[in-house]
């Protein structure tokens, strides 16, 4: 059996503009480096390891992914790269929460990991500790000794105070979550980085499991490669490279997109004979302002709210939160920016715009990343046609609720000129007699009624899960293998 061993935390900084992210990551780096590095590999890495003088703790390191702020972050996840273990949000203590300090908060939310809020700038006069913590609670983040559990370290990146005491604690949270890796398991890593450099191909990546070693066959998406070299945040040459250890990995040879795993297992997948999509097939062709890109799965309508003035901003909020099928996901003023587009992305949600203009750059990415923007000037249309979509979602989740039965169609065959499908059940049971609905690529084409099951040329009056049977429906039913056939209760 293979050793489960406790691995560093991977930290991500972030918080509004100029409140210190990037002077804590700098005081962190300097004080844990040489000054021949500084400037130097962890600029190229874009990640950085870091010692903690600390006791009775199972690692003594934290890795810092070297790239603050939400955007970079919330890209990284676009891919599913849940790089990041722990989360320091950055708080002004002079100014306290700012629009950027907000949408940091609902990244590191919507991406479900724990995170330390460090009020930054406690040596500057106007510096108030309570008044964070109460902006906070106003704006629903409870923290320790206020009824939550989130924690809060006063700092100052400057000098330096509380930093300790700041990293100690990012190390308690990570023993409270149990990080862990098996060295033999399967490697999980995500590339952070990818750019050209005269030596090649080189890969900023970070492991989470299993190892990294010279000479692996590696694969990143359909690419395909041997790692010729390995280089650690030292910029040091190393043979294997272990988990929350972040390395240049060189031998591609092709850029691949920054996010995706390296694994050592092919991603590739034969396509089945007769399911390869036909030339005329365009999956980028996607109606650009539609509500029709919302997720099948959305059990909610997700948004992200941007308006031009606080007040449309009061006034539309206290509308849309009296909705239960609506979720606000981040509310805001100001132009719709390229983080929100990737929020949304995300989470599934629509970016939604008041009295705002959306800008050629920002079109072109919500197009590029298939995220629905909608932009209203006038509020009671907003309200009517996100009302309308919440209850056509609500609707929906209420019929799925609903379903008795569920059957692939796995054959096809023509008795006595009548079409016949051999289902299997995947779900409930479906019974004689049952009217149903036909779907293809989850979208609903008709519906019909079961006039006939049999099993084994006997004629049965219901097929359970995991049984198959051959089915005739009238009105007759245009279907093909692949098709998903539903019951429903009444």
């Amino acid at each position: 059996m293979a050793e489960i061993k406790d691995r560093a935390p991977v930290v991500v900084v972030l918080g509004h503009v100029d409140h210190g992210k990037t002077t804590l990551l700098d005081y962190i780096r300097k004080s844990n480096r040489a000054s021949r590095e500084i400037g130097g590999i962890t600029q190229t890495i874009g990640a950085y390891t870091a010692s903690v003088k600390t006791a009775d703790l199972p690692v003594n390191k934290i890795t810092f992914i070297d790239t603050p702020g939400h955007e970079a972050f919330t890209k990284l996840r676009l891919q599913g790269a849940n790089v990041a273990d722990i989360a320091i949000l950055v708080v002004d203590g002079v100014d306290s929460l700012m629009p950027q300090t907000l949408e940091s908060i609902a990244h590191i939310q919507n991406a479900k990991i724990p995170y330390v809020i460090a009020v930054n700038k406690m040596d500057m006069p106007g510096a108030s500790l309570e008044k964070v913590k109460k902006d906070l609670s106003i704006k629903g983040v409870l923290v320790e000794g206020a009824g939550g559990d989130v924690p809060v370290v006063p700092i100052s990146a400057k000098t330096g105070d509380g930093v300790d005491h700041l990293l100690e604690t990012v190390l308690v949270m990570a023993s409270m979550h149990k990080l862990t890796y098996t060295e033999d398991g399967d490697l999980q890593a995500y590339i952070i980085e990818s750019k050209t450099t005269r030596a090649g191909i080189a890969l900023s990546v970070i492991v989470k499991n299993g190892k990294l070693s010279v000479g692996d066959t590696v694969f990143a998406g359909t690419q395909e490669a041997k790692i010729k070299s390995l280089m650690n945040d030292d910029g040091v040459q190393v043979r294997e490279v272990l988990p929350s250890d972040p390395c240049v990995v060189l031998g591609f040879k092709e850029l691949p997109e920054v996010g995706i795993s390296l694994t050592k297992k092919s991603a590739i997948r034969e396509v089945p004979q007769g399911m390869k999509p036909s030339p005329t097939d365009n999956e980028n062709e996607v109606p650009f302002d539609h509500f029709a890109i919302i997720p099948e799965e959305a059990k909610k309508l997700k948004i992200v709210l941007k308006t031009d003035t606080q007040g449309s901003l009061d006034a539309l909020l206290a509308s849309l939160s009296q909705n239960t099928n609506i979720e606000i996901i981040l509310s805001g003023l100001g132009d719709i920016s390229k983080s929100d587009i990737f929020l949304a992305k995300v989470t599934g949600a629509i970016v939604i715009g008041f009295s705002l203009g959306v800008d050629k750059l920002s079109a072109e990415l919500a197009k590029e990343e298939r995220v629905v923007i909608k932009t209203y000037n006038i509020i009671y249309e907003l309200l009517e046609e996100l009302f309308e979509v919440s209850d056509l979602i609500a609707e929906k989740e209420q019929k799925e609720k609903s379903v008795k039965g569920e059957a692939k169609i796995v054959a096809t065959f023509v008795i006595e000129k009548e079409k016949i499908a051999g289902m299997k059940i995947i779900k409930g049971k479906i019974n004689m007699n049952d009217t149903v609905e036909l779907y293809r690529n989850e979208k609903l084409i008709t519906q019909s009624k079961v006039v006939s099951l049999r099993q084994r040329a006997k004629t049965v009056p219901e097929v359970k899960k995991n049984e198959e049977a051959g089915a005739l429906f009238y009105p007759e039913l245009d279907f093909v293998v692949g098709d998903v056939i539903k019951s429903y209760s009444i």
